[in-house]
Order: C-alpha cells, then structure tokens, then sequence
C-alpha cells in the first residue's frame, strides 16, 4: 500500500472530517455569539462523497478516522456514515469529538454503528459558567452523556477541556478529579488564537502553569501512552492526563494528519491559510483527481502552523478544529 509521506519525512495517516460546520452551542472560543452564516446544505458534502474520498484515503495509506464539526451529532443519520466509513478496508478506527450534549439521545445508535471511541469538549463544571462559555449549553446535558458513554461500554473515552485564564483555570484539579471519577482519559489544551479572540493573550495559560495546578494535589507519572493526536501524557490512578501545546510547545514535527472540511476542502495544517478544492472532483466521481489531490495537498503540507502571525479561521466550526 502506498504511504502518504510529506517533504518533511512525516508519514500522513490520520485523517480529521468536519461532517457540517452546524453546532447547537456558540462557544466563545470557537463560534461569534450569533452564529455563523452556515453553508447551504447543497454546499456541503454528501455522506456517499465523503466515503468516496476515505475509500481514496484508504488506499494511500489514511488509516485513521475522526469526525468533528460544528457538532457532529446535529447532522442527521451520522450514523449511517460511520458504518460506511467502518466498512471500507484499511481503516482501523473511525472516532468522534462532540460536545456531549446529544449523547444520551443518540449515543446507542453510535454504537451500533461501530463507532471506536468518543472524545467529549468540558470546560467547566459549574452550571452558570458552562452558560457562559457555550452561551447555549446545558451542563446536565453532558453529565448525561458522559454516563451514557459508560453505560453503553464505549471504551478510551476521554474529555477535551480548552483553559482559558480567568475563566476557567480555577476548575483544572475539578476537572481532573471528575475524570478519574467517571474514568476518562482528559486533556488539556492551550488556547488558540482566532478572529474571535483577539485578546487571546488575556486568556492565555501554558500547559507548564497547568501542570502546576495539578501537581499540587497529584503526582502525574511520566507514560509512553501515545494516541492519534499530539498530546502528551502522564498517568494518574486509573486515567490518562494529556496535554496538548500548539504554541508553547508546538508539535508540528510529529504532525500526522490532514483535514477534509465539510464544505469539501483538504486542509494540510489547521494552523495554515492552505486549502486544496476537492469537491468539484467529488461530484464528478473523477476518483483518480481525487488521489492526485490528496497526494498534493500532503507535497504542500507547512513545516509548521503560523497561528502567531497571521489570522488563520473566524470559526473553528467551518474547519472541525
């Protein structure tokens, strides 16, 4: 099988798919407080071609899925298409990150589908604060979702929590704690900047300072655990803690994927203004472009992300962050 290797010696084989840039939340990181203009739903890519395009990942050497939005769950039947994404040989793991909150109503459908593993977005335990940072969520909501997860046995769950100073850096050992009582995995991760925060700076807390926090209750032990992303781990009791540092510890050496938006663009870098067109092509089933343009994309991938000096993304939720 063909490997997707980019000029810099890094093999290309996790793939991250925004299945809509739809979300139920307006996070205050990621989304301006009255929404984003969504793409029509004619503009955005059909379940069948987005198995068209794994099946061409697939055979390049693509060997791992996740599915990310907006929120993933509000797209109807997304179910439907992580069975179709399990069943295409050479794919060894299909995952989704949510925000938890349709967990509880759909979660025995996901499994069903065959879907490995869930990541759930935390940031805060406290209700009133949950409101702020998400401006439409409920906090119950999850908590509900977290324990269906359980109940159904889905297994290497684990919480994602951006921290931000002065909003949320107080709850680090909560958070912690709360992991180790439901039993996941958490990670925690650097706030990045955006169009939407420009004061991000204000806000800014390097894992370094997290890590004190923690380490004031805990001792955390230094693991080999690696997973899909670039976090960082060490152990406690019976959960992993990660961390993951796009700025104070960039991890671009060690990048080991490419994105597809919802809208039908690869993004070799997150971090990077590079997008390559593949839904024309999609739509016309010229499958062999396909492959031409998932092999460029990987030629063009940056050596590293330039979040510091330019602005990159008004919306994480029209790129699947």
């Amino acid at each position: 099988m063909e490997r997707l290797i980019d000029k810099f010696g890094r093999e290309i084989y996790y793939l991250r798919i925004s299945v809509t840039d739809r979300c139920n939340y307006r996070c205050i990181y990621c989304m301006p407080k009255d929404g984003i203009n969504w793409k029509p739903m004619n503009e955005i890519l059909s379940f069948e071609e987005i198995t068209d395009f794994v099946k061409v990942a697939a055979s390049l050497g693509i060997r791992k899925i996740k599915l990310t939005g907006g929120e993933p769950l509000v797209r109807k039947g997304v179910q439907d298409l992580i069975a179709m994404l399990k069943s295409i040989d050479g794919i060894e793991e299909v995952s989704l990150t949510t925000n938890g909150s349709l967990l509880k109503r759909f979660g025995r459908q996901l499994k069903a589908s065959g879907l490995d593993r869930v990541t759930v977005s935390i940031d805060t335990l406290k209700r009133d604060k949950f409101r702020v940072i998400t401006r439409l969520g409920n906090l119950d909501d999850v908590i509900a979702g977290v324990e269906t997860l359980n109940e159904l046995g889905f297994k290497k769950s684990k919480i994602n929590t951006v921290v931000m100073k002065g909003i949320n850096d107080d709850e680090i050992v909560d958070l912690v704690d709360f992991a180790k009582r439901v039993g996941f995995d958490i990670r925690f991760i650097e706030l990045m900047p955006t169009d939407l925060v420009n004061d991000w700076k204000a806000h800014f807390i390097s894992i370094e300072e997290m890590r004190k926090k923690i380490e004031e209750k805990y001792v955390l032990e230094p693991s080999d655990k690696r997973t899909n992303g670039p976090a960082v781990y060490f152990r406690l009791d019976n959960v992993y803690v990660g961390f993951i540092t796009p700025l104070s510890h960039a991890f671009c050496s060690v990048c080991n994927r490419i994105r597809l938006t919802s809208d039908g663009f690869i993004l070799p870098c997150l971090g990077h203004p590079d997008r390559v067109d593949v839904k024309g092509v999609l739509r016309i089933n010229d499958l062999e472009k396909v492959k031409e343009l998932i092999r460029y994309s990987v030629k063009i991938k940056p050596k590293e992300h330039s979040l510091l000096c330019e602005s990159i993304h008004s919306s994480m939720a029209s790129v699947g962050g």
